[in-house]
Order: C-alpha cells, then structure tokens, then sequence
C-alpha cells in the first residue's frame, strides 16, 4: 500500500488552490472543475470542492472545520520561504523558530483555517 494523498473539503475551491499554488510555488493539476491536486514524490495535496463528496450525505467532511490535522511540508529555507509569503499570509501562527528537536519551522493558516507547517530538519 502507497500514500496517495490529503484531501482538503473547501467551500472556496479557487480560493484555495490559488493560495497553495502561491505557497508550494507551483501550478495546481486540475483534472476537473471541481478538484485540483499538488504532486510530490511522498504524495499529493489534493484539494477539492463539496461537490466531491456530496455522495457521503451527512458523512461527508465539512469544510473549514479542521483542528486536529497539520499540513507539513519539507523547505530548503524556512526564513526564505516565510519572507517569500509573509505578506500575503493572514494568519501567522508560529513565526519562523528552532524547534527544541532542531527542525526550524513556520506555521500559519491557510484560508479555510488549516495548519500548514513548512520546515527544514538540522544539517548532518
């Protein structure tokens, strides 16, 4: 069994695909209107919109409601990237920092109000 992916439930698909295209610095794929999807070597961020899951009926997960999930994502220079987006992030969590187990990270939300972590873990 291989990792494919995370899925994120939004009611502003466009929104939300804009701002990962601004933080992941690449083009989202967009196989259908309704879903678009970032692709990594470990997995994929895949985004989508209600309509993707309204076959769950009251199963299905309900956008803008995360508090246990943390999006994480693997940087060369955390400083560099976090001066990159600074202006464009609206909620910053955790400003770039060295972790007490030596990764440095940055944490802000996304527009839905997910967690997004991006790191480096300590040379050697």
């Amino acid at each position: 069994m291989d990792f494919a992916s995370v899925r994120i439930i939004t009611d502003d698909l466009e929104g939300l695909v804009a701002f990962y295209e601004l933080v992941l610095n690449v083009p989202a794929i967009r196989p259908a209107p309704v879903f678009a999807e970032f692709r990594t070597q470990a997995g994929a961020l895949a985004i989508g919109s209600i309509a993707t899951v309204a076959m769950l009926g009251g199963d299905a997960p309900r956008p803008g409601s995360n508090a246990s999930v943390i999006l994480e994502f693997v940087v060369a220079d955390v400083d560099a990237e976090f001066a990159r987006l600074e202006a464009q992030l609206g909620d910053v969590v955790l400003a770039p920092t060295t972790m007490p187990w030596g990764n440095r990270s940055t944490l802000f939300r996304d527009p839905d109000g997910n967690l997004v972590n991006l790191f480096s873990r300590p040379a050697g």
